[in-house]
């Protein structure tokens, strides 16, 4: 049997074995086992593989390279070149597979979707990463993947793996979960929840996971004569303005940057922390809260995706307020300077009042680790058997 998994995510070859983004092939090492069989379609990179990424887990794996779309940075001519060397890739590939498996939000994904179509009897699955939430604002290229894969005669013979139960879905859409740990790893020691207070972000410190409103947040906190700390595990574009932040403010005792880091050192940070902080602009299942956590971290999240579901409406942590609308939307008062800042008064302004009621930290701490702890990656496996 031919597992092929079609793909945007950089690769790498490395003494013999093919590496990508650590948490997406712990995922896909549970994907193809059983299979005799695996063929990977994305782009390949001469690049050293770095400190989160891991090796793929079977005796015959192999990769076709196919070139990294960029659609806004490349000419019309050049973009037309690469998505049909991507197509014909996905065709020949497809047509040799027992079972196709698709990665979407993505512009090779959304190729790959499309030529999917061509061939309706083969068996396939898509894992789709993103915010699902039918009502939220996304770029036009998600809401037509989201549209393609909601059409029950465009993916036929297909399931859709989605974060979070919707209303209104096909039968192809199935609500689906990741997992980080397993159940071995379980822990049911309760936190102290006392000054000093341990917050940690968790995540790629780029925009979208707004690193530097965390960073305001924590800083807020901090004027308030509140004893609390920021750990900062992640690299990224935003690190240059971090830490200008971090010196500007003289935030040096109370901030430390810890860049990209395994997930050992991760978990054991989560065991120390008090707070998991991600206030993301978009999500689909965030895993920085869910790991957080799995350990008894009391998650801080904005209201998107299924992240209003993962924090129980409030009760196993705290919902942050959604971020600001689009820039091409009318001009509203959160949509400028003074907004912004609300969200970080408003936001500061709840988990202080919070701070001051260990009783309510230890329930909510409680409440979510004995959520998270449902997540397993046995769990996982088995979910994963039974769509195969």
């Amino acid at each position: 049997m031919r597992f092929s998994v079609f793909t945007h995510a950089e690769h790498y070859l490395y003494e013999n074995r093919l590496y990508s983004y650590g948490p997406y092939v712990k995922e896909m090492n549970y994907w193809i086992r059983g299979f005799e069989e695996v063929r990977i379609i994305a782009p390949l990179s001469e690049k050293m593989p770095g400190r989160i990424d891991s090796f793929y887990e079977h005796p015959k794996i192999q990769i076709a390279d196919i070139p990294r779309l960029h659609f806004k940075k490349n000419s019309f001519f050049r973009n037309l070149e690469k998505s049909l060397q991507v197509m014909k890739a996905c065709f020949t590939e497809m047509k040799k597979a027992d079972h196709i498996h698709l990665r979407c939000p993505g512009n090779t994904g959304m190729i790959a979707m499309i030529i999917s179509s061509l061939l309706p009897s083969k068996p396939k699955t898509v894992k789709y990463a993103g915010n699902w939430d039918p009502k939220s604002e996304q770029p036009l290229s998600y809401r037509f993947q989201k549209w393609w894969l909601s059409n029950t005669f465009l993916t036929r013979n297909a399931k859709v793996l989605v974060y979070g139960n919707w209303e209104n879905q096909i039968k192809n859409i199935i609500p689906f979960f990741t997992a980080s740990f397993s159940e071995t790893e379980k822990i049911s020691a309760t936190k102290e929840f006392k000054a000093p207070f341990c917050f940690i972000f968790c995540g790629s410190l780029v925009e979208g996971k707004n690193p530097l409103l965390a960073l305001q947040i924590i800083h807020q906190l901090y004027s308030k004569d509140l004893d609390v700390s920021l750990d900062i595990y992640g690299d990224g574009e935003e690190m240059e303005s971090i830490l200008r932040y971090i010196e500007k403010h003289e935030l040096e005792n109370i901030i430390t940057m810890h860049g990209n880091q395994p997930q050992e050192i991760l978990k054991k940070a989560y065991q120390e922390a008090h707070f998991s902080i991600l206030p993301s602009k978009s999500e689909g299942w965030p895993k920085a809260l869910a790991e957080g956590m799995f350990f008894g971290c009391i998650p801080i999240g904005t209201a998107v995706s299924c992240v209003p579901w993962m924090l129980g409406e409030g009760c196993r942590g705290i919902l942050l307020q959604a971020p600001p609308a689009p820039p091409l939307a009318l001009p509203s008062p959160l949509n400028s300077p003074k907004g912004e800042k609300g969200r970080v008064l408003g936001a500061a302004e709840r988990i202080s009042r919070l701070l001051k009621n260990e009783e309510e930290m230890e329930k909510m701490s409680q409440r979510a680790r004995e959520w998270s702890q449902q997540y397993t990656l046995e769990r996982f496996r088995d979910e994963i058997h039974k769509l195969l």
